[in-house]
């Protein structure tokens, strides 16, 4: 027996795999991406370079304006996104481990991780921990054997307030190696990180916190000796000689990962666009080269694995901040 289908239920049916198809969303317009503070800065590079990789690999119909949006760490451009335009389907915001850090800490009062979305990072720049080259340290092993002998034994400087990300790494890696009473340990903050590593190497304070791309300058002439850097594997090229925290036995991590969140009012399409864009993005020529002109280092999660990356982020500083006391 045939059964033969009507004309008109077959075009019906056509019509409607033809609008699903067409419904799959795409930015219309101009595409914004918010970078929470004044040019310049890490955010403002991130929100700049991957607008113009998108404008080269037509991920987008036109431009990518980027629009600063500084205050509060990054909270007046968070804030603006949940309140303002937590449906818009063609805004992206920068973010990094700074954004991470002050939601777990409170500092964007009334808000939290859940009201964005993240899409994806598309690089890092690792913590570090450094001497200057006349330290009797000459390993993270030996600077935290002090620690444990005596947590005020050791000052460390570094660019971030207390509490910030410089001041966080520290206390990862001394926790991570058995150090107890981790509020005694003592931090120096600078107004940024060149003035601490310049205390360092002057022999004023005894380590440098900070990334791996302001220490390059010393790094290479020799006055500073970087005992670690935080990340799972060594880093490429000029710093492939610098062993790992993990490789002294201290299972300590710290990416400042660059990356991005939108609108928590995405529907799923409109997130599955903008994560496959970060990929695309993170894959190209044009990202690695330019990740390698600027001292980024390859670090890419997305969709719900960065979603997820993000959420335990958050736990662990909000955890370490409550130990050291600097939150409830």
């Amino acid at each position: 027996m045939t059964i033969r289908t009507p004309i008109k239920m077959l075009v019906a049916a056509a019509l409607t795999v033809s609008a699903t198809l067409t419904m799959a969303y795409e930015p219309k317009g101009k595409v914004e991406c918010i970078a929470p503070a004044d040019p310049g800065g890490g955010w403002d590079f991130t929100c700049r370079s991957v607008g113009n990789v998108m404008e080269e690999l037509k991920l987008v119909p036109g431009s990518v304006q980027t629009i600063n949006m500084a205050g509060a760490g990054g909270g007046v451009a968070f804030a603006h996104t949940v309140s303002k335009r937590k449906n818009d389907q063609n805004l992206v915001v920068a973010a990094s481990t700074a954004t991470t850090t002050r939601l777990a800490q409170g500092q964007y009062p009334g808000m939290n991780a859940e009201m964005v979305n993240w899409i994806g990072a598309i690089g890092a720049d690792y913590g570090v921990i450094a001497v200057s080259k006349n330290s009797p340290h000459k390993s993270l092993s030996d600077l935290m054997a002090a620690l444990k002998q005596d947590p005020r034994s050791v000052k460390f400087a570094g660019g971030s307030a207390n509490g910030g990300w410089d001041h966080l790494k520290v206390l990862i890696s001394a926790k991570a190696a058995g150090v107890t009473n981790l509020p005694k340990i003592s931090y120096l903050s600078y107004n940024n990180g060149g003035e601490a590593m310049t205390q360092v190497v002057g022999g004023h304070v005894d380590a440098f916190t900070g990334d791996i791309t302001e220490v390059q300058g010393f790094f290479e002439s020799g006055d500073l000796r970087v005992l670690a850097v935080l990340s799972e594997d060594r880093l490429p090229g000029k710093f492939a000689n610098i062993p790992t925290a993990r490789e002294q036995g201290i299972e300590s991590i710290a990416p400042n990962w660059r990356g991005f969140y939108i609108p928590g009012g995405a529907p799923a399409d409109v997130k599955e666009y903008w994560t496959t864009a970060i990929d695309k993005i993170y894959s190209s020529e044009q990202w690695k080269s330019l990740m390698e002109k600027n001292g980024l280092m390859p670090f890419h999660k997305s969709g719900a694995e960065f979603n997820n990356f993000v959420k335990a982020q958050i736990s662990d500083i909000q955890a370490l901040s409550k130990e050291i006391g600097l939150i409830r």
